[in-house]
């Protein structure tokens, strides 16, 4: 069967689903999918994914993948993992089968947002013996691949001023605590001490 292709989203289709992304959970929110990339441009789907310390996601190929940011060139530490809004990518994509061209590890419905998850904040995945990542201060931006994805729109989207705020783009993230993360995994928010909400 010939897949339909369909234009991108436009602005205008971005800006009227605001609502729908800010109404994801807060506080507890759920892990869609995990997305291995086993090599430049492939992605792999998986049942089960299993966080480490040191690798990040196993089988990815975030520790060959060189950061600018580091003086030395070496993959960024704080940048193991990337975590996107599932209800966005799913608006963007529209195919679950090119959700995974997004290029991020964990796609999820939670409020992704620097009010709601400051940098530090935790999120524990799969219960209170399950893994647990760490949200980081380094930005994800959108590139030249996310055009060419997903059109310039969402570019213009996710690097404005409604998008900055919200981390529509997705946020940075390390592994603190090694465990199988799974597509329908609890996904809860520990945040800093003094932070709203705690």
């Amino acid at each position: 069967m010939r897949r339909v292709l369909r234009s991108h989203r436009t602005a205008g289709e971005l800006a009227a689903f605001l609502p729908r992304i800010d109404a994801s959970p807060q506080d507890v929110g759920v892990l869609r999918a995990v997305v291995r990339r086993p090599a430049p441009g492939a992605r792999e789907v998986l049942d089960v994914g299993h966080l480490d310390v040191r690798e990040g996601l196993v089988g990815d190929t975030w520790a060959e993948r060189g950061s600018r940011r580091m003086p030395d060139g070496s993959p960024h530490p704080d940048m193991q993992l990337n975590l996107m809004n599932h209800r966005l990518v799913e608006l963007l994509a529209q195919d679950p089968d090119r959700e995974q061209l997004a290029g991020d590890q964990m796609f999820v419905d939670l409020d992704l947002s620097h009010d709601n998850l400051p940098a530090w904040s935790e999120l524990h995945i799969g219960g209170p013996d399950g893994a647990v990542i760490v949200v980081t201060d380094q930005p994800h931006n959108g590139c030249g691949k996310f055009i060419a994805r997903f059109g310039k729109d969402a570019l213009a989207f996710v690097n404005g001023p409604e998008g900055k705020p919200r981390r529509l783009r997705g946020l940075c993230a390390k592994v603190v605590r090694p465990g199988p993360v799974r597509p329908g995994d609890e996904v809860r928010v520990v945040r800093p001490p003094g932070r709203p909400g705690e």
